[in-house]
Order: C-alpha cells, then sequence, then structure tokens
C-alpha cells in the first residue's frame, strides 16, 4: 500500500475518538485524507457528553500534518447526521467515504433487559447507520444526476456477535446482524452511483471489550492499531471493485464472512405437521455446522 493511499479522500469516522475510531482517523489522515472527527465524548453505555476525545484526535492529526475537523453531534437523530455530513462538504468541498464505527453496550440477558436497554443499543448502531448512509447516499445520488462522478465508500461495522452469536447481547448482535444485511442491501442500491458499501467485524482491546479478560499478550495482538489498515484499504480508490462484503479483522487475523446460504432442501413439501420434524431432522444433519461465536476467538 502506498504512503499515501488516501490522498485527497475526505473521510468522516464516527466514534472517532477513542478505541478503534481513533486508529481509522489517524491512519486515514496519515494517508492522506482529510478527516471529520465525530464523537460525542460519551460513557461506554451512552451516557454524558465531552467534546475533548474528538478534539484530542483532532489536534494529533493536525500536529502531524493532517487535515481534520471535530464534531459532536449524535449520529442516531436525523439532523445529527445531516449535520456531519454537511459540515464535510462545507470545510473540505465534498465527501468520499463514510465509517459508521460509533457503538455503545448495554449487554444484558434477555429476562433482565430493559426496554431502553434495547432502543439504546439499537438506536445508536443500527439507526445511525442509517442516518449517516441515508444523508451521504442522498449528497452521492444529486451529485451523479447533476453530471458528476463518485468514487465514494460507506464502511459499516459489524460485529462477530451479530455473525455467530453471543450470549448476553441480544441487543447488541441484532443491532449488527441487521447492519450485515444493511450493507448488502445498500451495496446493490449504490453500485449505480459509484458507491461502494462493505462492512468489518473487529476484534480488538478497546474500552468496549476491556472486562472480557484480555490478558497483557492478547490485548497487545488485540490493538485496534491491526483493525485500521483493512478500513483505510476499502475507503481508498484502490478498493473500487469490493462490494457488498463483510470482513472480519483483528491482529490475529484477516477474513471474509460468508452470509446466508441456503442449505440441504426437500422439494416433496409435508401435508401435514406429524411430517415435518423428521424431514427437518435430516436436514439439519446434512447441513454444514455454523460457525459458533467461540470458535471466533482465533481471529
Amino acid at each position: 500500500m502506498s504512503e499515501k493511499t488516501c490522498q485527497g479522500r475526505i473521510a468522516v469516522v464516527t466514534g472517532a475518538g477513542r478505541g478503534i475510531g481513533r486508529e481509522y482517523a489517524l491512519m486515514l489522515a496519515g494517508n492522506g485524507a482529510k478527516v471529520v472527527v465525530n464523537d460525542m465524548g460519551g460513557s461506554r453505555e451512552g451516557g454524558g457528553n465531552d467534546t475533548g476525545p474528538a478534539q484530542e484526535v483532532v489536534d494529533e492529526i493536525v500536529a502531524a500534518g493532517g487535515e481534520a475537523v471535530a464534531n459532536t453531534d449524535d449520529i442516531s437523530t436525523w439532523d445529527g447526521a445531516e449535520r456531519i455530513v454537511t459540515q464535510a462538504i462545507e470545510t473540505f468541498g465534498g465527501l468520499d467515504v463514510v465509517i459508521n464505527n460509533a457503538g455503545i453496550l448495554r449487554d444484558r440477558m434477555l429476562f433482565s433487559m430493559s426496554e431502553d436497554d434495547w432502543d439504546s443499543v439499537i438506536r445508536v448502531h443500527l439507526k445511525g447507520t442509517f442516518c449517516m448512509s441515508r444523508h451521504a447516499a442522498a449528497y452521492w445520488r444529486e451529485r451523479a444526476k447533476a453530471g458528476g462522478t463518485n468514487d465514494a465508500r460507506i464502511i459499516n461495522t459489524s460485529s462477530v456477535s451479530g455473525l455467530y452469536a453471543n450470549v448476553g447481547q441480544s441487543n447488541y448482535g441484532a443491532a449488527k446482524a441487521g447492519i450485515a444485511s444493511f450493507t448488502q442491501i445498500a451495496a446493490l442500491e449504490l453500485s449505480r452511483y459509484g458507491v461502494t458499501v462493505n462492512a468489518v467485524a473487529p476484534v480488538a482491546y478497546t474500552r468496549m471489550t476491556a472486562d472480557l479478560g484480555f490478558d497483557e499478550e492478547a490485548a497487545a495482538m488485540l490493538s485496534p492499531r491491526w483493525v485500521a489498515p483493512v478500513v483505510t484499504w476499502l475507503a481508498s480508490a484502490d478498493s473500487k471493485d469490493v462490494t457488498g462484503e463483510v470482513i472480519e479483522s483483528s491482529g490475529r487475523g484477516l477474513g471474509i464472512a460468508e452470509g446466508w446460504h441456503r442449505g440441504p432442501t426437500v422439494t416433496d413439501v409435508p401435508a401435514e405437521p406429524e411430517e415435518v420434524g423428521p424431514i427437518v431432522r435430516e436436514l439439519r444433519a446434512k447441513a454444514r455446522p455454523r460457525t459458533r461465536f467461540e470458535e471466533t476467538s482465533s481471529l
């Protein structure tokens, strides 16, 4: 990858004040991108507001000779997402890349989860991804309709929790699985306008995962810095032939997550309920086993 693989690209990174998002913003800027660093500065659970984290990343980028501006709007609101897109366009003259990274955690077992635990996580992850993508997509579509060209990117954040299921995360996992499907549908819809849409499913040691019991060696291996290269590449012009993918990434490996496949099927459809059980059990026995969350620890 060239030293300035994103030279002149204009990017928005949400949740970029800490953790993985911070590494995305720094690497993008280091590779020539102009970056809107969005972060509300809230807690892991979504409470509070602090302008410090976003501005600190901006200061670090500027000190290294890059270009960046801070933003603290709420990506899960229609107007907040629109302001972020508008800020990129008005500050830097356009928009090429949206990286939907912001997120919160409210882990609970299903029988203990409150309505607010569910709503808050779905709102930030799933609605936030939609709001940012929708306003960016409208901008790119209008530009294409006006005779312009796009080489644009949406890069979403899914999770192995959503792809492979993890106990205690029905809200988070449902949001992340939804983002994976959203990614594939948006890729189909936006390809005609010069926009690719992909997702990453990262595994990294951040404040979001600090209570999972990583030892020092594992924490170093799972530094968020190792997720940034694939996202920076996806943001570059070189990735324009890749769309609709969910890419697993960590310091341990890089892989493509395969989506739903139709498995074993019969065409002699049972007419009575008592006939269903034996057929379904036979089909299950023939189906390939799904990847389980515990098996993702190697990546």
